[in-house]
């Protein structure tokens, strides 16, 4: 009897608290999201010259020879003339078949790369101009692209303008509500980089290798696009 008393009290108090409960329901959370995006400008330091060498020849290995040998003379005149062999990288290498009109092979064309970054942009032109000399009649140049090294300078005052520009349009949307302002809840860095960057190809005659190819650097624009929540206040 003792028993089932003090189980009915136990099942009565425990009953009791569940009488009226509700599920917790996270409050609205009254706010405005924004995005804004924000660039900033400056002038390159750094070059990278896609250089290269193709060459013929009736068998495989011939033809990767000859590369081989027009590759390295290119190299080598780029260090002479002060490029580091860290600035120095091989991008690609391959060989392919040229077939006569009878589909026979008649044959074989080695390409290997060479990209070159060029740290002193005044010299740039002189260089290209000698590792082209350098490859001879092999030798390519399938464009130059510029960069900035140091780009944490630009891409704040960047993220500086695209936060200013998130930030009007927040008030304005603040302002047509009819609500003030109040913290900023999160933010977020959606993407960055070159917005739009100056690159060039040129077309080199093997008689015109000699000549010291002309370097326009231009400007180079970083952009940076931000998310930003504001509360209503």
């Amino acid at each position: 009897m003792n028993k089932t008393r003090i189980l009915l009290v136990t099942l009565m108090v425990l009953g009791s608290g569940l009488v009226g409960a509700r599920p917790a329901v996270a409050a609205e959370r009254e706010s405005v999201i924004v995005t804004g995006t924000g660039a900033a400008s400056g002038e390159p330091d750094t070059l990278a010259a896609n250089l290269g060498v193709e060459t013929t020849a009736p068998t495989v290995a011939e033809a990767l020879t000859s590369a081989g040998v027009a590759a390295t003379r290119m190299r080598d005149a780029l260090v002479r003339d002060g490029i580091a062999k860290a600035d120095l990288q091989t991008s690609n290498v391959s060989v392919s078949s040229t077939v006569g009109d009878d589909k026979k092979v008649t044959g074989y064309t080695a390409v290997q790369g060479l990209v070159a970054t060029v740290r002193d942009l005044p010299r740039a032109g002189a260089l290209i101009s000698t590792a082209m000399a350098a490859g001879g009649d092999a030798a390519r140049l399938n464009g130059v692209t510029f960069a900035i090294e140091d780009q944490a300078a630009l891409l704040d005052d960047a993220r500086a303008k695209a936060f200013a520009e998130a930030r009007r349009k927040a008030t304005l949307y603040a302002g047509q509500a009819g609500r003030p302002l109040g913290r900023v809840i999160r933010v977020s860095e959606e993407n960055s980089g070159y917005q739009s960057g100056a690159a060039a190809h040129y077309d080199l005659a093997s008689d015109s290798a000699n000549a010291a190819v002309p370097i326009e650097p231009g400007l180079q624009q970083l952009s940076v696009t931000v998310t930003v929540e504001w509360s209503f206040q």
